[in-house]
């Protein structure tokens, strides 16, 4: 079997050893000429290195490089274009397998899922988006095992095979820049659910029509939450089933839009264990991720919060309402062009609990636009060119009582790898004041 590996990353590496243990003769395809391969391995590196792709029985592609570009210099390869994720759900061993995808939220919700069916005594592995190529742990899986995937629209744009429970969180455009359109966009998400089977589940989140629309594709059997009959709040409660399994005021995790997420995270466990003590647990002790609203430390009566994780404007809107008092809100990164008119008139009617905006890198400029337009003024655009000047700058603004939030609402590819190096700057820089 010939393969073709395209991009040698994380999801390259994990594809090379899979493959070298089926025997495979692999060529690795990259377009860095200055990679380190492994000895006993073909390579085309360079412009090219879409080019004559036609001959191989295999060609796996990383999730960044989209199949269409490939089939634009090697049209010979379609039917032959794999994923790690499509590779793995071909060939798992297990049919218990949960398919989390969504334009926020996915890796909070997977957390809870997988929390709850591990202390409902079941062994879960987790890989996708999430950073673990779910090859690497394909060996370890028996039929009684639990597999959670995070997946993002990249790894989902020609997926051709579907989990036995697939979620689908709220939608928003996001990744045009890749994508093109919303449209494409919610194309890429409906394949997870259209290569479902009649007796797989597909959960949707009942307030945001697209979730539902993407769910639809599926033949198996749809369930809403945030409603019954899934996972919903009522009266300041967890409830399914008519069954409360605590009160929001006991959660541990910040933002009444992470309601949205543990009602997701319940419903697809309930499908899978009905242990409500188990669930009731790790709902009331989970704090969440990092770069998720995560507070750093208290400086001089200052709280500081890093929501690094926040690469678009919906997200930003969510830590505006989370955090309350107060707050020095700092925006701004990479420029991917996504709609701000809503994002703008949310900060208009929040201004009360806005002591200042601190607008920073490529975006900064439309941003200020997009707030002058709405009538909202109070705003600086920063000039800081590290994150210590940044910090410090916020620090100057804020007051006792208030919160300095790094809640950018873009990535981060204009001033950082990604969003952790930049959270992970923040907290440095936090932790030195």
């Amino acid at each position: 079997m010939n393969v073709a590996i395209i991009g040698f990353g994380i999801e390259g590496r994990s594809a090379l050893h899979y493959y070298q243990d089926q025997g495979a003769h692999i060529t690795i395809c990259d377009r860095n000429t200055t990679i380190e391969l492994p000895a006993n391995v073909h390579a085309r590196l360079g412009e090219q290195y879409l080019s004559g792709l036609d001959d191989f029985d295999v060609v796996l592609r990383t999730a960044s490089v989209k199949p269409e570009a490939i089939l634009a210099q090697s049209p010979g390869a379609k039917g032959k274009i794999t994923t790690i994720v499509d590779e793995f759900l071909r060939v798992c061993p297990t049919e218990h397998t949960i398919g989390v995808t969504g334009t926020k939220g996915k890796g909070t919700t997977c957390a809870l899922i997988v929390k709850m069916l591990e202390a409902a005594g079941k062994q879960v592995f987790l890989g996708g988006n999430f950073g673990t190529s779910p090859l690497d742990f394909l060996s370890k899986i028996t039929k009684d095992t639990w597999v959670v995937l995070e997946l993002s629209s990249f790894q989902l744009s020609d997926i051709t095979h579907g989990p036995h429970i697939g979620v689908c969180l709220m939608i928003a455009p996001e990744h045009l820049d890749w994508h093109g359109t919303a449209e494409e966009y919610y194309t890429a998400k409906s394949h997870m659910f259209a290569h479902q089977q009649p007796d797989d589940v597909a959960i949707y989140y009942a307030d945001n029509l697209e979730s539902h629309k993407i769910a639809s594709h599926s033949p198996g059997r749809k369930i809403a939450y945030y409603d019954e009959p899934g996972a919903y709040v009522f009266d300041n409660q967890i409830m399914i089933d008519q069954r409360v399994l605590c009160k929001t005021s006991d959660l541990k995790i910040l933002g009444t839009h992470n309601w949205q997420n543990i009602c997701a995270a319940v419903t697809a466990v309930w499908q899978a264990v009905q242990t409500p003590d188990a669930i009731t647990s790790v709902l009331t002790t989970f704090t969440g991720l990092p770069n998720r609203l995560e507070l750093v430390r208290e400086v001089a009566g200052v709280r500081f919060y890093n929501d690094s994780f926040a690469s678009d404007p919906y997200a930003t809107e969510a830590a505006i309402e989370a955090i309350s008092g107060s707050k020095v809100l700092i925006v701004g990164g990479y420029e991917r062009m996504l709609p701000l008119k809503r994002f703008a008139k949310t900060v208009k009617k929040a201004h009360r609990h806005l002591r200042r905006i601190l607008l920073i890198g490529a975006s900064a400029e439309r941003v200020a636009a997009a707030f002058q337009h709405e009538g909202f003024t109070n705003f600086q655009i920063s000039q800081a060119q590290t994150m210590d000047e940044i910090v410090m700058e916020a620090k100057g603004l804020a007051k006792s009582g208030d919160a300095v939030v790094l809640s950018p609402g873009f990535a981060s590819f204009d001033m950082f790898k990604n969003f952790e190096v930049r959270g992970q700057a923040f907290k440095e820089s936090v932790n030195a004041l």
